[in-house]
């Protein structure tokens, strides 16, 4: 679970830097257009540290942490990431200096397209094996409950 707060909480810092980098720089460089910086902050806000949140309220309601599967996940899901902001980074950074983005950075956040992908695929497939789980362990405690009130003691 402490690895899931942790990439909730570098994920905020790293958003919260890279909607100052971008509000600096195109400052600096008398921009005024559209540029993948923009989105850069978001994708960290958004995927980053309000993903691993939910991760995080999930894996203590349904204990999905200290599996392979959880590992895989944690891993594709925070390369993913990284590849995709590095390359809006580039991509962001070309195009506020003028520059011809290359093709392959393009290509490259496809990559990390993909990799968030396999994650978040991997997160839904230990979570259905964690809900399945919990509904074959029997009835709810308040159910019980209420069996144990009919009954006059």
């Amino acid at each position: 679970m402490r690895k899931s707060y942790y990439a909730a909480h570098v994920y905020m810092i790293l958003g919260v830097i890279s909607g100052l980098y971008y509000r600096e720089f195109t400052k600096a460089n008398d921009f005024t257009g559209d540029t993948q910086l923009a989105l850069m902050h978001t994708h960290l806000l958004a995927l980053g540290m309000m993903g691993f949140l939910i991760v995080l309220a999930l894996d203590k309601q349904f204990t999905l942490s200290g599996t392979k599967l959880f590992t895989y996940f944690f891993w594709f899901y925070n390369v993913g990431i990284a590849i995709t902001v590095a390359m809006m980074f580039v991509h962001g950074t070309e195009t506020v200096l003028g520059d011809h983005v290359p093709e392959a950075v393009l290509l490259t956040a496809g990559l990390g397209h993909i990799l968030l992908t396999v994650g978040l695929i991997l997160l839904f497939v230990l979570l259905g094996k964690r809900l399945n789980e919990s509904a074959g362990a029997g009835p709810a405690e308040p159910e019980q409950e209420k069996e144990t009130a009919k009954s006059p003691v």
